[in-house]
């Protein structure tokens, strides 16, 4: 299965940039629940900064990627 991409690199960037800045917020900030929620979030936001690849913009028919990339 083939992952088509969705995301333009102007959109990866700032989800990777605000992945670091949550995870290091978190570990500074916050605790229990809230810490592990986060981290979660940090981690999804790695992942589709990487893949290029988001799951709500498929639901919701977004595309931020131009078609030369």
């Amino acid at each position: 299965m083939k992952i088509e991409k969705n995301e333009g690199k102007l959109d990866r960037v700032i989800r990777f940039l605000l992945a670091i800045v949550l995870a290091f917020y978190s570990y500074y900030n916050f605790t229990n629940i809230w810490l592990t929620l986060s981290y979660i979030l940090s981690v999804i936001l790695f992942i589709t900064a990487f893949t290029g690849f988001c799951g709500i913009y498929k639901i919701l028919k977004i595309n931020t990627l131009k078609s030369k990339e």
